[in-house]
């Protein structure tokens, strides 16, 4: 296998990052994301609408800085994490032998086909209706993006959210690459099935809670 490099890959993933964070606080700005996010929370609807103006406005620089701090770190956290688990999931579970850097390096080139999310991510911040922006869920590569979340129980509406076309093609071509990695000795079906299954397990888990807290 071909030296691992990573570093191409890992900027153009960066820069699609700040690139939507940017032209999301530009268009929709912090504010109406902070309302938004009470109101689909349904915190919106236990507060006064001075309670909720009050804390939208001591939230907005924060978050605005919060969001810019999470494009930049967000990416490679990201990434770092899903190396980790490929490379337990590729050496302990099904016994085969592949090295971090690798790892590392085949999620980053995996991840590009998220940039099909970051494009459309783009076209729904500029040209969609700022009034009904969803900072959750505003890709349609998810099932969640046409249902109403205020119309859709909690636990429901994140299991549809979290099914993302584009996230299982990722993890397809993650697995890909971490079969040749692996030197062929791992499959890659066993090793997208492995991926799934520990997927499937975290919405469920995530489901569960938001069941639970609402």
């Amino acid at each position: 296998m071909r030296r691992p490099d990573f570093l191409a890959p890992l900027i153009i993933a960066l820069v699609s990052s700040v690139v939507v964070i940017e032209a999301m606080l530009q268009k929709v700005g912090a504010a109406r994301i902070i309302r938004q996010s009470l109101e689909l929370s349904g915190k919106a609807s236990q507060m006064t609408p001075e309670q909720v103006d009050l804390a939208v406005q001591r939230a907005a620089t924060i978050t605005a800085v919060s969001m810019r701090v999470m494009a930049v770190l967000g990416v490679p956290i990201f990434l770092l994490i899903i190396a980790a688990v490929g490379l337990f999931i590729v050496n302990v579970i099904l016994g085969g032998s592949a090295n971090f850097k690798v790892c590392f390096s085949v999620v980053c080139y995996a991840n590009l086909v998220l940039l099909v999310s970051a494009v459309l991510g783009l076209v729904m911040i500029m040209f969609g209706d700022v009034e009904q922006f969803n900072p959750e869920n505003f890709v349609p590569t998810t099932v969640g993006f046409f249902l109403n979340p205020r119309e859709t129980s909690k636990a429901l509406y994140v299991i549809a959210s979290s099914f993302d076309i584009n996230r299982v093609w990722f993890m397809i071509l993650a697995s890909m690459g971490l079969s040749a990695a692996a030197g062929k000795k791992v499959g890659t079906v066993a090793v997208f099935l492995t991926f799934l299954g520990v997927w499937v397990l975290l919405v469920l888990g995530r489901a569960g809670i938001v069941a639970v807290m609402s």
